[in-house]
């Protein structure tokens, strides 16, 4: 076997594991608390499996800090996701940035 078959074989299987790697960040559900007023769970493609707010939050005087909490709530789970999904490409491809091509 060639070098060039190796290296095609090494990525093709690099792309398989990061394929199932991501099949199961897909599934898993991040919680994201803020302030008491907000708890969201989102799965890792970004699906929003429950938004629970605190009924003292629904108070019109709270209006602008319950947008707010929802707001830091989505923004944290997507931050948490991305850096997941980073530390499995740099875990399978050896660098941060997946294949690099």
């Amino acid at each position: 076997m060639n070098q060039m078959q190796q290296m095609l074989m090494q990525a093709q299987k690099m792309q398989r594991e990061m394929a199932k790697a991501n099949a199961a960040l897909d599934e898993k559900e991040f919680k994201v608390s803020k302030n008491g007023m907000v708890e969201l769970t989102i799965t890792g493609n970004n699906t929003i499996k429950a938004l629970d707010i605190d009924a003292d939050a629904l108070d019109p005087e709270n209006k602008e800090m319950l947008e707010e909490a929802i707001k830091m709530a989505f923004e944290e789970a997507l931050k948490q996701i991305a850096e997941e999904r980073a530390e499995i490409e740099e875990k399978i491809t050896g660098r941060a940035g997946g294949f690099g091509f």
